[in-house]
């Protein structure tokens, strides 16, 4: 992987799916139902771009896939949106790669007139990082479910309003 700082976020193609499945087995972090699940959306955006999710690429100078997200309209909403999926390879984390692709996914959102951005992660030791990663871009913790993705594991909303108010926080 290029470490030039060069950085060019645009759609993920279909021949991008196998290094989206690289990405996320290379971050440690997920599951592997959940790979599956991530390979689900990435077909989706891919196969009806923009109706339910869209899958945005970052690609380094050798136009090397180094992350990727989902994100689409949250259905049943007025204008509130879900970031499903991001995932950078481990070797471009702290370059900005995720910065520049949560920057593109909220520039898109907000093109679409969405007002909200709703992300959901997991509580657990691990995901520290991409908390801290969530917070530092403005999400704010808003709810919290215990033991959703399983005992110990809660789940954690970060939510982001785009334009002018700000979440709420939970207490």
């Amino acid at each position: 992987m290029a470490n030039s700082g060069v950085i060019a976020i645009r759609a993920a193609e279909v021949q991008h799916r196998s290094r989206v499945m690289e990405i996320v087995e290379a971050t440690g972090v997920f599951r592997p139902a959940e790979a599956e699940i991530a390979l689900e959306v990435f077909d989706g955006a891919i196969e009806r771009p923009g109706v339910d999710y869209t899958a945005l690429g970052a690609f380094d100078e050798d136009d090397t896939m180094i992350g990727f997200a989902c994100f689409g309209p949250t259905p049943c909403t007025e204008a509130t949106w879900d970031l499903y999926w991001i995932a950078v390879d481990p070797n471009g984390h702290r370059q900005g790669v995720g910065r520049k692709l949560m920057e593109a996914c909220e520039e898109r959102i907000g093109t679409a007139r969405g007002r909200l951005v709703l992300v959901e992660t997991s509580s657990r030791p691990d995901y520290g990082p991409t908390r801290a990663f969530y917070e530092a871009l403005g999400y704010a913790p808003t709810a919290r479910v215990a033991d959703f993705y399983a005992e110990g594991d809660d789940l954690i909303m970060y939510t982001k309003r785009l334009g002018l108010h700000q979440a709420r926080p939970i207490s």
